[in-house]
Protein backbone atom coordinates (compact mmCIF):
# COMPACT_ATOMS: atom_id res chain seq x y z
CA UNK A 1 0.00 0.00 0.00
CA UNK A 2 1.21 3.55 -0.74
CA UNK A 3 -0.03 6.81 0.69
CA UNK A 4 1.33 10.28 1.27
CA UNK A 5 3.18 10.51 4.61
CA UNK A 6 1.28 12.12 7.42
CA UNK A 7 2.83 14.72 9.67
CA UNK A 8 2.63 14.30 13.41
CA UNK A 9 4.31 12.59 16.34
CA UNK A 10 6.54 9.54 15.96
CA UNK A 11 4.19 7.15 17.72
CA UNK A 12 3.37 5.16 14.52
CA UNK A 13 7.15 4.63 14.01
CA UNK A 14 7.57 3.13 17.50
CA UNK A 15 4.53 0.95 16.92
CA UNK A 16 6.01 -0.21 13.61
CA UNK A 17 9.30 -1.22 15.27
CA UNK A 18 7.54 -3.17 17.99
CA UNK A 19 5.21 -4.94 15.58
CA UNK A 20 7.94 -5.86 13.07
CA UNK A 21 10.30 -7.10 15.78
CA UNK A 22 7.68 -9.14 17.55
CA UNK A 23 6.43 -10.70 14.34
CA UNK A 24 9.96 -11.58 13.23
CA UNK A 25 10.90 -13.00 16.66
CA UNK A 26 7.76 -15.13 16.70
CA UNK A 27 8.56 -16.55 13.28
CA UNK A 28 12.21 -17.08 14.27
CA UNK A 29 11.20 -19.03 17.39
CA UNK A 30 9.05 -21.33 15.29
CA UNK A 31 11.90 -21.95 12.86
CA UNK A 32 14.51 -22.53 15.59
CA UNK A 33 12.18 -24.91 17.43
CA UNK A 34 11.67 -26.86 14.24
CA UNK A 35 15.41 -26.96 13.55
CA UNK A 36 16.31 -28.16 17.08
CA UNK A 37 13.62 -30.83 16.94
CA UNK A 38 14.94 -32.07 13.59
CA UNK A 39 18.53 -32.12 14.86
CA UNK A 40 17.64 -33.94 18.08
CA UNK A 41 15.57 -36.59 16.36
CA UNK A 42 18.24 -37.16 13.70
CA UNK A 43 20.97 -37.43 16.36
CA UNK A 44 19.07 -40.00 18.39
CA UNK A 45 17.57 -42.12 15.66
CA UNK A 46 20.16 -41.92 12.86
CA UNK A 47 23.07 -43.83 14.51
CA UNK A 48 20.80 -46.62 15.72
CA UNK A 49 19.38 -47.16 12.25
CA UNK A 50 22.93 -47.13 10.81
CA UNK A 51 24.08 -49.78 13.29
CA UNK A 52 21.15 -52.02 12.41
CA UNK A 53 22.03 -51.76 8.72
CA UNK A 54 25.65 -52.69 9.44
CA UNK A 55 24.51 -55.76 11.35
CA UNK A 56 22.16 -56.79 8.55
CA UNK A 57 24.93 -56.33 5.97
CA UNK A 58 26.81 -59.17 7.65
CA UNK A 59 30.28 -57.66 7.28
CA UNK A 60 32.67 -58.73 10.01
CA UNK A 61 33.99 -55.76 11.90
CA UNK A 62 35.64 -55.51 15.21
CA UNK A 63 33.95 -53.65 17.97
CA UNK A 64 36.41 -50.79 17.55
CA UNK A 65 35.74 -50.62 13.79
CA UNK A 66 31.99 -50.66 14.30
CA UNK A 67 32.22 -47.93 16.92
CA UNK A 68 34.41 -45.83 14.64
CA UNK A 69 31.96 -46.20 11.76
CA UNK A 70 29.02 -45.22 13.98
CA UNK A 71 30.91 -42.18 15.27
CA UNK A 72 31.82 -41.15 11.71
CA UNK A 73 28.22 -41.51 10.59
CA UNK A 74 26.90 -39.54 13.58
CA UNK A 75 29.39 -36.75 13.02
CA UNK A 76 28.62 -36.55 9.31
CA UNK A 77 24.90 -36.62 10.07
CA UNK A 78 25.12 -33.88 12.68
CA UNK A 79 27.32 -31.65 10.52
CA UNK A 80 25.28 -32.07 7.34
CA UNK A 81 21.93 -31.68 9.07
CA UNK A 82 23.24 -28.78 11.13
CA UNK A 83 24.50 -26.92 8.05
CA UNK A 84 21.26 -27.65 6.19
CA UNK A 85 19.17 -26.44 9.13
CA UNK A 86 21.21 -23.25 9.52
CA UNK A 87 20.89 -22.50 5.82
CA UNK A 88 17.15 -23.23 5.79
CA UNK A 89 16.55 -21.15 8.95
CA UNK A 90 18.46 -18.20 7.50
CA UNK A 91 16.55 -18.45 4.23
CA UNK A 92 13.24 -18.75 6.08
CA UNK A 93 14.12 -15.77 8.27
CA UNK A 94 14.96 -13.71 5.19
CA UNK A 95 11.62 -14.58 3.61
CA UNK A 96 9.85 -13.90 6.91
CA UNK A 97 11.61 -10.55 7.25
CA UNK A 98 10.57 -9.56 3.72
CA UNK A 99 6.97 -10.63 4.29
CA UNK A 100 6.85 -8.89 7.66
CA UNK A 101 8.09 -5.67 6.11
CA UNK A 102 5.39 -5.83 3.42
CA UNK A 103 2.68 -6.46 5.99
CA UNK A 104 4.06 -3.66 8.15
CA UNK A 105 4.15 -1.22 5.25
CA UNK A 106 0.49 -2.03 4.53
CA UNK A 107 -0.46 -1.41 8.15
CA UNK A 108 1.58 1.80 8.19
CA UNK A 109 -0.21 3.02 5.08
CA UNK A 110 -3.63 2.49 6.68
CA UNK A 111 -2.45 4.15 9.91
CA UNK A 112 -1.01 7.12 8.02
CA UNK A 113 -4.16 7.56 5.94
CA UNK A 114 -6.33 7.29 9.05
CA UNK A 115 -4.20 9.96 10.71
CA UNK A 116 -4.76 12.25 7.74
CA UNK A 117 -8.51 11.70 7.87
CA UNK A 118 -8.45 12.41 11.62
CA UNK A 119 -6.97 15.82 10.83
CA UNK A 120 -9.62 16.55 8.19
CA UNK A 121 -7.72 15.49 5.06
CA UNK A 122 -10.15 13.16 3.29
CA UNK A 123 -8.21 12.62 0.06
CA UNK A 124 -5.92 9.91 1.48
CA UNK A 125 -6.36 6.55 -0.23
CA UNK A 126 -4.78 3.13 0.30
CA UNK A 127 -3.54 1.01 -2.60
CA UNK A 128 -4.01 -2.75 -2.87
CA UNK A 129 -0.83 -4.30 -1.36
CA UNK A 130 -1.22 -7.56 -3.26
CA UNK A 131 -1.00 -9.67 -0.10
CA UNK A 132 -4.21 -11.58 -0.53
CA UNK A 133 -7.96 -11.16 -0.55
CA UNK A 134 -8.17 -10.03 3.07
CA UNK A 135 -5.78 -7.09 2.55
CA UNK A 136 -7.50 -6.19 -0.72
CA UNK A 137 -10.85 -6.10 1.07
CA UNK A 138 -9.33 -3.96 3.82
CA UNK A 139 -7.98 -1.45 1.29
CA UNK A 140 -11.26 -1.27 -0.64
CA UNK A 141 -13.32 -0.90 2.54
CA UNK A 142 -11.05 1.83 3.82
CA UNK A 143 -11.22 3.74 0.53
CA UNK A 144 -15.01 3.50 0.47
CA UNK A 145 -15.11 4.81 4.03
CA UNK A 146 -12.84 7.71 3.09
CA UNK A 147 -15.04 8.56 0.08
CA UNK A 148 -18.17 8.53 2.24
CA UNK A 149 -16.52 10.75 4.84
CA UNK A 150 -15.36 13.15 2.12
CA UNK A 151 -18.85 13.30 0.63
CA UNK A 152 -20.38 13.85 4.07
CA UNK A 153 -17.94 16.65 4.84
CA UNK A 154 -18.61 18.28 1.48
CA UNK A 155 -22.35 18.07 2.11
CA UNK A 156 -21.92 19.54 5.58
CA UNK A 157 -19.89 22.48 4.29
CA UNK A 158 -22.30 23.11 1.44
CA UNK A 159 -25.26 22.97 3.79
CA UNK A 160 -23.64 25.42 6.21
CA UNK A 161 -22.84 27.77 3.34
CA UNK A 162 -26.39 27.46 2.01
CA UNK A 163 -27.86 28.06 5.44
CA UNK A 164 -25.73 31.15 5.93
CA UNK A 165 -26.82 32.42 2.52
CA UNK A 166 -30.50 31.73 3.17
CA UNK A 167 -30.44 33.34 6.61
CA UNK A 168 -28.61 36.46 5.48
CA UNK A 169 -31.53 38.10 3.64
CA UNK A 170 -34.25 37.81 6.34
CA UNK A 171 -31.78 38.75 9.08
CA UNK A 172 -30.64 41.77 7.10
CA UNK A 173 -34.27 42.77 6.54
CA UNK A 174 -35.07 42.51 10.24
CA UNK A 175 -31.95 44.41 11.21
CA UNK A 176 -32.57 47.19 8.69
CA UNK A 177 -36.18 47.73 9.81
CA UNK A 178 -35.30 47.67 13.50
CA UNK A 179 -32.50 50.17 12.89
CA UNK A 180 -34.89 52.39 10.93
CA UNK A 181 -37.36 52.27 13.81
CA UNK A 182 -34.62 53.13 16.32
CA UNK A 183 -33.47 56.09 14.18
CA UNK A 184 -37.02 57.31 13.76
CA UNK A 185 -36.96 56.83 9.99
CA UNK A 186 -39.81 54.30 10.07
CA UNK A 187 -42.70 54.14 12.51
CA UNK A 188 -43.36 50.91 14.38
CA UNK A 189 -46.64 50.44 12.54
CA UNK A 190 -48.43 47.42 11.14
CA UNK A 191 -46.48 47.53 7.85
CA UNK A 192 -43.13 47.42 9.64
CA UNK A 193 -44.29 44.61 11.91
CA UNK A 194 -45.60 42.70 8.88
CA UNK A 195 -42.17 42.88 7.23
CA UNK A 196 -40.44 41.70 10.41
CA UNK A 197 -42.98 38.90 10.90
CA UNK A 198 -42.51 37.81 7.30
CA UNK A 199 -38.74 37.58 7.74
CA UNK A 200 -38.99 35.69 11.05
CA UNK A 201 -41.57 33.41 9.45
CA UNK A 202 -39.14 32.66 6.65
CA UNK A 203 -36.43 31.78 9.18
CA UNK A 204 -38.91 29.51 10.95
CA UNK A 205 -39.84 27.74 7.71
CA UNK A 206 -36.16 27.30 6.91
CA UNK A 207 -35.55 25.61 10.29
CA UNK A 208 -38.56 23.34 9.79
CA UNK A 209 -37.44 22.42 6.28
CA UNK A 210 -33.94 21.57 7.47
CA UNK A 211 -35.37 19.34 10.20
CA UNK A 212 -37.67 17.63 7.70
CA UNK A 213 -34.82 17.08 5.25
CA UNK A 214 -32.56 15.63 7.94
CA UNK A 215 -35.24 13.20 9.04
CA UNK A 216 -36.09 12.27 5.47
CA UNK A 217 -32.47 11.48 4.61
CA UNK A 218 -32.01 9.42 7.76
CA UNK A 219 -35.28 7.61 6.94
CA UNK A 220 -35.68 6.77 10.63
CA UNK A 221 -39.34 7.76 10.71
CA UNK A 222 -40.56 5.90 7.61
CA UNK A 223 -43.05 3.15 8.51
CA UNK A 224 -44.16 1.38 5.31
CA UNK A 225 -47.53 -0.37 5.11
CA UNK A 226 -49.70 -1.53 2.16
CA UNK A 227 -51.73 1.41 0.83
CA UNK A 228 -54.02 1.78 -2.19
CA UNK A 229 -51.92 3.76 -4.67
CA UNK A 230 -54.77 5.65 -6.34
CA UNK A 231 -56.45 6.50 -3.02
CA UNK A 232 -53.22 8.00 -1.78
CA UNK A 233 -53.03 10.30 -4.81
CA UNK A 234 -56.71 11.19 -4.50
CA UNK A 235 -56.21 12.24 -0.87
CA UNK A 236 -53.23 14.44 -1.80
CA UNK A 237 -55.24 16.10 -4.58
CA UNK A 238 -58.20 16.83 -2.32
CA UNK A 239 -55.91 18.29 0.35
CA UNK A 240 -54.45 20.72 -2.18
CA UNK A 241 -57.62 21.58 -4.11
CA UNK A 242 -58.56 24.67 -2.08
CA UNK A 243 -55.15 26.23 -2.69
CA UNK A 244 -55.52 25.65 -6.42
CA UNK A 245 -59.02 27.13 -6.43
CA UNK A 246 -57.82 30.21 -4.56
CA UNK A 247 -55.18 30.89 -7.23
CA UNK A 248 -57.42 30.02 -10.17
CA UNK A 249 -55.38 27.02 -11.31
CA UNK A 250 -57.24 23.90 -12.47
CA UNK A 251 -56.25 20.65 -10.73
CA UNK A 252 -57.03 17.42 -12.61
CA UNK A 253 -56.71 14.02 -10.93
CA UNK A 254 -56.49 11.28 -13.59
CA UNK A 255 -56.10 8.14 -11.48
CA UNK A 256 -56.10 4.52 -12.61
CA UNK A 257 -56.45 1.54 -10.30
CA UNK A 258 -52.78 0.73 -9.78
CA UNK A 259 -52.97 -1.73 -6.91
CA UNK A 260 -51.07 -1.19 -3.70
CA UNK A 261 -47.74 0.29 -2.69
CA UNK A 262 -45.88 -0.38 0.55
CA UNK A 263 -45.20 3.13 1.81
CA UNK A 264 -45.53 5.42 4.78
CA UNK A 265 -48.78 7.09 3.78
CA UNK A 266 -48.04 10.32 5.65
CA UNK A 267 -44.57 10.69 4.13
CA UNK A 268 -45.61 9.86 0.59
CA UNK A 269 -48.55 12.23 1.01
CA UNK A 270 -45.96 14.84 1.98
CA UNK A 271 -44.05 14.09 -1.24
CA UNK A 272 -47.12 14.48 -3.44
CA UNK A 273 -48.14 17.58 -1.52
CA UNK A 274 -44.71 19.15 -2.05
CA UNK A 275 -44.83 18.38 -5.76
CA UNK A 276 -48.35 19.77 -6.12
CA UNK A 277 -47.37 22.94 -4.23
CA UNK A 278 -44.30 23.29 -6.42
CA UNK A 279 -46.45 22.97 -9.56
CA UNK A 280 -48.97 25.49 -8.19
CA UNK A 281 -46.21 27.95 -7.35
CA UNK A 282 -44.93 27.94 -10.93
CA UNK A 283 -48.25 27.77 -12.78
CA UNK A 284 -50.09 31.05 -13.48
CA UNK A 285 -53.82 31.56 -13.02
CA UNK A 286 -55.97 29.76 -15.62
CA UNK A 287 -53.23 27.12 -15.97
CA UNK A 288 -53.65 23.39 -15.33
CA UNK A 289 -51.88 20.86 -13.14
CA UNK A 290 -52.56 17.17 -13.77
CA UNK A 291 -51.90 14.42 -11.23
CA UNK A 292 -51.88 10.89 -12.67
CA UNK A 293 -51.40 7.46 -11.14
CA UNK A 294 -50.51 4.45 -13.32
CA UNK A 295 -49.22 0.89 -12.95
CA UNK A 296 -46.11 0.47 -15.15
CA UNK A 297 -44.90 -3.16 -15.00
CA UNK A 298 -43.48 -3.63 -11.48
CA UNK A 299 -43.79 0.03 -10.57
CA UNK A 300 -46.47 2.47 -9.52
CA UNK A 301 -45.90 5.78 -11.25
CA UNK A 302 -47.19 9.18 -10.09
CA UNK A 303 -46.89 12.15 -12.42
CA UNK A 304 -47.50 15.82 -11.67
CA UNK A 305 -47.55 17.78 -14.95
CA UNK A 306 -48.18 21.53 -15.14
CA UNK A 307 -48.63 24.11 -17.89
CA UNK A 308 -46.52 26.67 -16.07
CA UNK A 309 -43.17 28.36 -16.45
CA UNK A 310 -41.17 25.28 -17.32
CA UNK A 311 -37.49 24.63 -16.59
CA UNK A 312 -34.50 25.22 -18.82
CA UNK A 313 -32.43 22.14 -19.63
CA UNK A 314 -29.34 23.19 -17.68
CA UNK A 315 -31.38 23.43 -14.47
CA UNK A 316 -33.08 20.02 -14.61
CA UNK A 317 -30.16 18.07 -13.16
CA UNK A 318 -30.02 20.36 -10.09
CA UNK A 319 -33.69 20.72 -9.18
CA UNK A 320 -33.42 18.21 -6.32
CA UNK A 321 -30.30 19.77 -4.80
CA UNK A 322 -30.67 21.56 -1.47
CA UNK A 323 -31.55 25.24 -1.78
CA UNK A 324 -31.27 25.15 -5.57
CA UNK A 325 -33.48 27.57 -7.45
CA UNK A 326 -33.75 27.93 -11.19
CA UNK A 327 -34.97 31.49 -10.56
CA UNK A 328 -33.81 32.71 -7.14
CA UNK A 329 -35.55 36.06 -7.28
CA UNK A 330 -38.93 34.51 -8.14
CA UNK A 331 -38.73 31.88 -5.41
CA UNK A 332 -37.70 34.35 -2.73
CA UNK A 333 -40.69 36.52 -3.49
CA UNK A 334 -42.93 33.47 -3.25
CA UNK A 335 -41.36 32.33 0.01
CA UNK A 336 -39.83 29.03 -1.12
CA UNK A 337 -36.72 27.83 0.67
CA UNK A 338 -35.45 25.76 -2.26
CA UNK A 339 -35.55 22.59 -0.19
CA UNK A 340 -38.99 21.05 -0.85
CA UNK A 341 -37.80 19.00 -3.82
CA UNK A 342 -34.77 17.78 -1.86
CA UNK A 343 -37.12 16.55 0.86
CA UNK A 344 -39.29 14.81 -1.75
CA UNK A 345 -36.25 13.08 -3.25
CA UNK A 346 -35.00 11.88 0.13
CA UNK A 347 -38.41 10.47 1.09
CA UNK A 348 -38.94 8.72 -2.24
CA UNK A 349 -35.49 7.10 -2.10
CA UNK A 350 -36.16 6.03 1.50
CA UNK A 351 -39.06 3.98 0.06
CA UNK A 352 -36.83 2.36 -2.57
CA UNK A 353 -38.14 4.50 -5.43
CA UNK A 354 -36.91 7.28 -7.66
CA UNK A 355 -37.95 10.76 -8.72
CA UNK A 356 -37.17 12.73 -11.88
CA UNK A 357 -38.14 15.93 -13.68
CA UNK A 358 -38.57 16.77 -17.36
CA UNK A 359 -39.43 19.95 -19.23
CA UNK A 360 -39.46 21.05 -22.84
CA UNK A 361 -38.02 24.40 -21.80
CA UNK A 362 -39.00 27.83 -20.57
CA UNK A 363 -42.74 28.40 -20.79
CA UNK A 364 -43.43 24.76 -21.72
CA UNK A 365 -44.43 23.44 -18.32
CA UNK A 366 -42.75 20.69 -16.31
CA UNK A 367 -43.46 17.09 -15.33
CA UNK A 368 -42.29 15.42 -12.13
CA UNK A 369 -42.40 11.62 -11.99
CA UNK A 370 -42.30 9.46 -8.85
CA UNK A 371 -41.80 5.71 -9.27
CA UNK A 372 -42.29 3.27 -6.39
CA UNK A 373 -42.11 -0.54 -6.26
CA UNK A 374 -45.60 -1.92 -6.76
CA UNK A 375 -47.21 -4.15 -4.14
CA UNK A 376 -50.01 -6.66 -4.72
Amino acid sequence: MTVAPASGPSRPRRSRARFAARLLVAQALVLVAGALTTWLVASLVGPTIFANHLEQAGDDHTVEETGHLEEAFAAALVVSIGLALVASVLAALAVSWYFSRRVQRSIDAVAAAASQIATGTYGARVADPGLGEEFTTLALSYNRLAERLAATEQTRRRMLADLAHEMRTPLATIDAHLEAVEDGIRPLDENTLAVVRGSTGRLGRLAEDMTALSRAEEATHVSPAPVDAAALARTAAEAARDRFTAKGVRLVADLDEAGQVSVDADRLGQVLGNLLDNALRHTPASGTVTLTCRRVEEWVEYRIADTGEGVETEHLAHLFDRFYRADTGRDRRQGGSGIGLAIAKALVEAHGGGISATSAGKGQGATFTVRLPAGV
